[in-house]
């Protein structure tokens, strides 16, 4: 690799990882420059005292099959990379109605249904997943690989038109909100509750905020015969190392503890990259920002930054942030029919995007013991993107008033863990307690959110080119939105628009192989 790469990723998260290592997959000559010590970004994963946790996400599913719809598996593919997966069939659900044990697959919902006494309903659930049917197949028909966002994606997307059009008529839904289909076949409150769950933990946002597209990708996913989630033996680190090393397979390569503080701009175009240690290195391409949109923009000069990308941020508001939990605890003489993953709602009435509603427990040392030390558990709790920013924004980490605030704040992800470890306060022997500012700190993160919040039907995500010229941008703040899956394929986006049509259309085609 040259001192000044043609393209320079400002980020190692999903979404830069990806975007940087099908650039070179490619051909082209990249650097992907990381703030932190780990790389990953909010789906990193890191170590105390024997313990490896999950920062982020850790509920994956199409991933240890291929060819797969996901665009994560796709690009994992094209790199000729993969990890190890373990797979499990069902999480725990403890909701106001009482504990049920969630399996996936076509049946698995019918049979909560059956246990709450709500046998009538499950013909609402068949006709909404015989509703969804067409509605997944047109979703997973033309993969987030065939866009562009230039003109060449007339040819790429293209290709699919004839194996697209008996799904076009489905389009308008595809696009409106998944309330849009729920509210013409579910009446059932129950089920609306569920649906509402699923969406937030999707996208941040309850079904009326969630594009349908999504819930159909997933409906096509989660809702089939035999399937099975996954989890990456080794943790989330095992997805972006095996992302790393795909991308340096192909000639890119990663540097840690390079914190780009300023993006260098010269008549209107990005030039290149300026660290806070002084050093410039300059892009001969392109420059691709991984970071938010709101942190991209604190990356460049005021009078740099044109007035169209400045109001697409003041535009966006940003998903709450988060608070988190991670547990070292002794394991023996847990129950055996502990889960690996859970989700606790304590209020259907108070929504679940309320503050402190919804709580997500990982323990995937379940599935992975090498994630623990022996005879121990590794446990991630969090509150997913309810916790708001304001309340911290002021507070001096090592103040004893932050230390209050944290313990306060923490108590719901003790009380919900209690659900499913009576005596979990007892057996802990390590306790990480994570704030919105943990996030805005480590991850570099604009008020510790993870994304914007757009509403479907209202509001789209832009895509990867921005006003300045030779700057792009990928991650979260872009089309096509939040999540691993999409994170993905908006790095995916940035790579193809980068890169010559005949390219793109050859890895269209190992796709398809």
């Amino acid at each position: 690799m040259s001192a000044n790469p043609e393209v320079i990723v400002i980020g190692s998260g999903i979404g830069g990882l990806c975007c940087a290592g099908l650039l070179a997959r490619y051909g082209y000559d990249v650097l992907v420059l990381e703030s932190h010590a780990i790389a990953g970004g909010a789906a990193h994963s890191f170590t105390r005292q024997g313990y490896h946790f999950d920062s982020g996400p850790s509920l994956y599913s199409g991933l240890s099959y291929s060819p797969s719809p996901n665009p994560l598996r796709q690009v994992l593919d094209l790199l000729e990379e993969d990890c190890q997966w373990l797979t499990y069939d069902a999480w725990g659900v403890h909701l106001p109605e009482g504990y049920f044990r969630a399996a996936v697959g076509a049946d698995g919902f019918c049979e909560m249904l059956t246990q709450l006494g709500k046998a009538e309903a499950i013909t609402q659930w068949r006709q909404l997943q015989e509703t969804m049917r067409p509605l997944g197949e047109a979703a997973t028909k033309l993969p987030l690989a065939a866009f562009r966002n230039d003109l060449g994606v007339v040819r790429t997307v293209g290709k699919y038109a004839k194996t697209l059009l008996p799904y076009l008529p489905y389009t308008p839904q595809l696009n409106a909100p998944f309330s849009w289909v729920m509210d013409r076949v579910i009446t059932d409150p129950f089920i609306r509750n569920w649906l509402d769950l699923l969406c937030f933990m999707l996208s941040g946002l309850p079904a009326n905020g969630t594009i349908c597209a999504e819930m159909a990708f997933m409906f096509a996913d989660w809702y089939r015969p035999e399937v099975i989630l996954d989890y990456p033996q080794g943790g989330s680190g095992a997805i972006v190392a095996a992302l790393v090393r795909g991308l340096e397979k192909f000639g890119g390569k990663l540097r840690l503890n390079s914190h780009v503080e300023k993006i260098l701009t010269e008549n209107g175009k990005a030039t290149g990259v300026q660290l806070r240690n002084g050093e410039i290195i300059q892009a001969r391409r392109a420059v691709v920002s991984n970071a938010s949109v709101w942190d991209t923009l604190k990356l460049i000069e005021p009078q740099n930054i044109p007035q169209k990308l400045q109001k697409r941020a003041d535009k966006m508001q940003p998903c709450r942030s988060f608070m988190h939990l991670h547990l070292g605890i002794d394991s023996s003489n847990l129950p055996e029919d502990v889960e690996c993953h859970y989700l606790i709602v304590d209020d259907w009435e108070k929504g679940v995007d309320a503050a402190q509603n919804v709580v997500a427990v990982s323990i995937p040392s379940l599935l992975d013991p090498s994630l623990a030390p022996p005879e121990k558990h590794s446990i991630h709790v969090y509150l997913p993107a309810t916790e708001d920013y304001a309340p911290w924004a002021n507070l001096d980490r090592r103040s004893p008033e932050y230390a209050a605030f944290k313990e306060e704040r923490s108590q719901v992800l003790w009380q919900a863990l209690e659900k499913v470890i009576p005596d979990i306060r007892q057996r802990t022997e390590l306790t990480l307690v994570g704030t919105p500012l943990t996030h805005s700190r480590f991850l570099r993160r604009d008020r510790g959110t993870y994304g914007p919040e757009l509403k479907a039907g209202k509001e789209q995500f832009p895509g990867c080119i921005t006003p300045i010229a030779q700057l792009f941008c990928c991650g979260d703040s872009t089309f096509p939105g939040i999540g691993i899956p999409a994170v993905a394929g908006s790095g995916m986006i940035a790579a193809n628009t980068l890169s010559p049509l005949g390219q793109h259309l050859q890895i269209l085609q190992m796709i398809a192989d």
